[in-house]
């Protein structure tokens, strides 16, 4: 079935917002299939029902677009090989379940949860839980332990049953995977896994190597807690003959809390104070609310340099990467083993290298959500130019009110204390013939009136350093913000004088 060609698939399930780890499972598939002239295929994997949450594939395919990560085949772009929700294909599934058990390689099973609960209880060890496999099979209602007449008789009146695989004994699964090298696994422990389940749904288990033969998918990466999995996909693969066709796999090391004990969670986010999902999700069913890295103010390269970077490296010095160096460099083989511990700060250091380096209409464009509730009309040039006086301060598009609101509003109160170590007459009396001089120029540039505060420095017999920290402190609030000659041109002859004015009223 294979055509050489490399085809990759990301095959999320619906169920709530995507953790940052599930988008760079998504970037390294798109890497890798963009390197090779390949193709990236979006399949959505609704087929457990119970967990489907509205909204939740919407909310995938707009992490992904945020991203710039365009699938060549989706269900919004169906190719030649859908259809690409799993929901949507299940007419397809239940042949090769029953074909599994003609073969010999699975059984019915007619097990209620009572019986399932029973068993575990029974055959449960103080060193193992038990579990339904190669031992515990023989004691339960299955088409292995009842006559064909009863199998019969148990589905003829429509008693609810699974299709379970029929893990063999005393094997062992060996493949190669192409960031771990071999890997091997016992048979013995490794439980009969459901395939089809009781509604005519496959399992995640029969559907991803039915889909992926279907769709002629060339390699499989996924995180790491699916390797537990392998062995049971792998003997799919072979009992339904199409080993040949077998996907080469990748299983990604885990993102890890920053303290590197475990893998990092939503939980962890909200307790360290930092986002792990790509964008905000609301879940509808709790309606509780998590923030992504867009509303937090992260651009969608630094978002995407970052998570690359997290479990890969280039081999070289630089860690500052576009979508197209990215493209270029990328290959699994530098994908480290090794969990990757997640750093917020690293990642803030990111956005600030890309903030840096972006075009100020576009930044202006950006920060456009984090002051729509300011209530005040700023126009788009205005914006920009002021997001080119303050972005190198930014770390986050969010932080730009603290840093520019001053260039828009009058603060409403001035650190007079910053003020009060240099005042004295003489600073008052040069203040008040600055707000005279400032009034009356003629120009209004940075320039201008720079060249008219050193007129009144000049004039009034004042040090330039006493008098540099009040002016700006006169201006912005506090004694921060860009050059404060800069600041005056933005903000207007009339608001320059009118702040040095109530300054000096406070003091």
């Amino acid at each position: 079935m294979n055509n050489n060609k490399v085809r990759v698939r990301f095959a999320p399930s619906p169920t709530g917002g995507l953790h940052l780890g599930g988008v760079r499972t998504v970037l390294y598939n798109y890497l890798f299939a963009r390197h090779h002239g390949g193709d990236f295929v979006l399949r959505i994997e609704d087929t457990d029902q119970s967990r489907f949450v509205a909204g939740a594939e919407e909310y995938i395919m707009q992490c992904l677009d945020w991203c710039g990560i365009q699938p060549d085949e989706s269900p919004l772009k169906p190719g030649a090989y859908g259809p690409y929700r799993q929901s949507e294909r299940k007419p397809m599934y239940a042949q090769y379940a029953h074909q599994l058990v003609e073969q010999g390689n699975a059984y019915i099973a007619f097990d209620t949860t009572e019986d399932l609960e029973s068993m575990r209880e029974q055959y449960k060890t103080e060193h193992h839980n038990a579990q339904y496999d190669g031992r515990t099979r023989a004691f339960m209602r299955n088409s292995l332990t009842l006559t064909k007449e009863e199998v019969d008789a148990l589905l003829t009146s429509n008693t609810p049953h699974v299709i379970r695989i029929k893990m063999p004994q005393n094997e062992t699964v060996v493949f190669t995977d192409m960031i771990r090298g071999e890997v091997s696994f016992d048979t013995n422990l490794v439980d009969d896994k459901v395939l089809l389940k009781a509604d005519g749904m496959p399992t995640y288990h029969l559907a991803v190597v039915v889909d992926d033969y279907l769709m002629n998918i060339s390699h499989a990466f996924r995180g790491e807690e699916w390797l537990p999995s392998a062995p049971v996909h792998l003997l799919l693969w072979k009992y339904l003959g199409w080993e040949a066709a077998m996907p080469q796999w990748a299983h990604l090391p885990l993102i890890l809390k920053p303290d590197g004990n475990g893998k990092l969670s939503k939980r962890d986010g909200d307790r360290l104070g930092f986002p792990v999902f790509a964008m905000d999700w609301t879940d509808p069913r709790s309606m509780e609310q998590t923030t992504g890295f867009r509303e937090r103010g992260f651009l969608p390269e630094a978002f995407t340099n970052m998570l690359a970077m997290l479990g890969w490296n280039s081999g070289m010095e630089q860690e500052l990467f576009t979508m197209d160096e990215l493209v270029q460099h990328f290959s699994i083989d530098r994908v480290h083993k090794a969990g990757a511990k997640f750093d917020y700060e690293k990642a803030k250091w990111f956005n600030q290298q890309y903030i840096q380096k972006t075009d100020n209409a576009r930044l202006a464009e950006l920060v456009q959500p984090f002051i729509a509730d300011k209530n005040i009309a700023i126009q788009d040039e205005k914006l920009a130019t002021v997001m080119g006086l303050v972005k190198e301060r930014l770390h986050l598009l969010s932080e730009f009110w603290d840093q520019a609101s001053f260039f828009f509003v009058r603060p409403e109160t001035i650190d007079v204390t910053a003020i009060q170590a240099k005042w004295n007459d003489t600073t008052r009396q040069f203040f008040v013939l600055l707000a005279q001089k400032l009034g009356a120029a003629a120009d209004w540039n940075h320039v201008a009136i720079e060249e008219v505060f050193n007129g009144a420095i000049a004039e009034s017999g004042t040090k330039k350093g006493e008098a540099m920290l009040p002016l700006r402190v006169m201006l912005v609030g506090g004694k921060f913000g860009p050059g404060v000659f800069a600041i005056a041109e933005q903000i207007g002859k009339a608001e320059t004088v009118g702040r040095i004015d109530a300054a000096l009223k406070q003091l």
